[in-house]
């Protein structure tokens, strides 16, 4: 499989409580914004791709387990997958489990932000992000491992609270290239300002939940170019709820 020009997603979202539906609406809404694309496989624990020919089944199934396994759409040369993860109430905001839906897909500007909405609409999430490859390895310099450590990212970049510091699973972890808030997130966070947000809301677009999905900017992130930093450290500097670092 390439590498190479990856789009991640990554949505959170409240815990699978039996078959409630979401996961299988989290699968259908990706295959709704990318046309075409048919995620009825999966990958053997040797590696193995194998057909389901009952997809929707067997993944209402495996819901009701509390699980949601990765899917992918049998092509490992142009691949793309979804799959959901359990997240322990220890280490969440409020002490709350969750799901967090993470899909890999080809990096496709005109498709990101309809992939990362439906996504989360399906999921039910409370907010998420489309980024490219390589932005974990970023936002990880930028997580606070002790109260006494640095201020700053060796980008520059504010320093954020672990997830289970942070008082409500509203309150998005970070910023991303694309952001996902929920109507309930950007209440947290206070977007939009009419006085404050005119940039940001020019980039942005309302969803049909009441959300909003948020571009930081025109193409991918990229943390080699000082505009694209100055676009992301503008924003933290806007909404220091992200992060859990209002207050500190």
């Amino acid at each position: 499989m390439t590498m190479q020009s990856r789009l991640l997603i990554s949505v959170y979202a409240p815990a699978l409580e039996g078959d409630d539906g979401r996961a299988l609406a989290a699968v259908h809404e990706m295959e709704r914004a990318l046309p075409g694309l048919r995620l009825e496989w999966e990958v053997s624990k040797e590696g193995r791709l194998i057909a389901l020919p009952q997809r929707d089944a067997w993944l209402a199934e495996a819901a009701q387990r509390g699980e949601f396994p990765l899917l992918c759409n049998g092509d490992e040369s142009n691949p793309v997958t979804i799959t959901g993860l359990r997240r322990p109430a220890s280490l969440l905001p409020g002490g709350q489990p969750q799901l967090q839906v993470h899909a890999k897909l080809p990096l496709d500007i005109a498709a990101a932000s309809r992939v990362l909405e439906g996504i989360a609409k399906g999921a039910h999430a409370f907010w998420g992000h489309a980024s490219p490859k390589g932005f974990g390895a970023e936002v990880a310099q930028q997580m606070r491992n002790t109260t006494h450590g640095p201020a700053l990212s060796p980008r520059g970049l504010p320093m954020l609270t672990p997830p289970d510091e942070i008082r409500s699973p509203e309150i998005p972890h970070h910023l991303g290239w694309l952001n996902y808030w929920s109507a309930a997130a950007a209440r947290n966070i206070g977007f939009p300002d009419a006085a404050r947000d005119a940039e940001l809301v020019s980039r942005a677009r309302r969803t049909e939940t009441g959300g909003w999905v948020v571009r930081l900017t025109d193409t991918p992130l990229d943390f080699n170019k000082p505009g694209h930093l100055t676009a992301l450290l503008r924003a933290y500097e806007r909404f220091p709820e992200i992060g859990g670092r209002s207050g500190r």
